[in-house]
């Protein structure tokens, strides 16, 4: 694979990690309701879940479930059922403001749980994958699923350094939120609302 399909691929990796989804928008919920910590542990949870996408592109899973309406739709309603449940738990949460202490005392762990369950639910990334590498592949060359996970690992990795960067601004400008009493009474309701946004987006949408 020569350097120029290289670049090319992280290129268009880049932008597409950029432009907003899913992935970016649960991470941006997170960092500013609950800083750039819980945004990280979140980012390295999704991440996590693409390594199974990525796996699954390589051996050839995904294009199972692409062609298998049962398999993609349950995946779909259940990722979208997880996430408007977010946003449930979210809107009911009682705690009327979120401060520094609080937030030094979450529970990474969980996040990182969360974000592996939020990318592993939706089937899209899987297929997206199965779209996407093989504008980049040299058939001629040989090692498909060698060059298949190759390209996995690279977009795996601008994906963390995006989405760490993403958490760390997003962490900042929830600090700033935080410190607006009226404001930071309403974070959890603003998280709420991107997680509805991003579960009815899951749901609603097509292969």
């Amino acid at each position: 694979m020569d350097f120029i399909t290289i670049l090319s691929f992280l290129s268009a990796a880049i932008i597409l990690t950029i432009m907003p989804g899913p992935d970016n928008m649960f991470t941006l919920a997170q960092s500013i309701a609950k800083g750039k910590k819980a945004g990280i542990y979140t980012t390295l949870g999704l991440c996590t879940g693409l390594l199974f996408h990525i796996t699954a592109t390589t051996v050839g899973l995904a294009a199972i479930v692409y062609h298998s309406a049962i398999a993609f739709n349950i995946i779909k309603y259940a990722g979208a059922a997880y996430l408007l449940y977010l946003a449930y738990k979210s809107f009911t949460d009682k705690s009327s403001s979120i401060n520094l202490g609080i937030i030094d005392s979450l529970d990474y762990k969980s996040l990182y749980k969360k974000g592996i369950i939020m990318n592993l639910l939706n089937p899209k990334v899987s297929l997206f994958f199965l779209a996407f590498f093989p504008q980049f592949i040299h058939y001629e060359s040989g090692y498909v699923s060698l060059q298949m996970l190759f390209l996995g690992i690279l977009f795996l990795i601008q994906t963390i350094i995006i989405l760490g960067l993403l958490s760390i601004f997003a962490g900042k400008v929830g600090e700033f939120l935080r410190q607006n009493k009226s404001i930071s009474k309403k974070i959890n309701h603003i998280q709420g609302s991107l997680f509805t946004f991003i579960g009815l987006k899951i749901a609603f949408t097509e292969k």
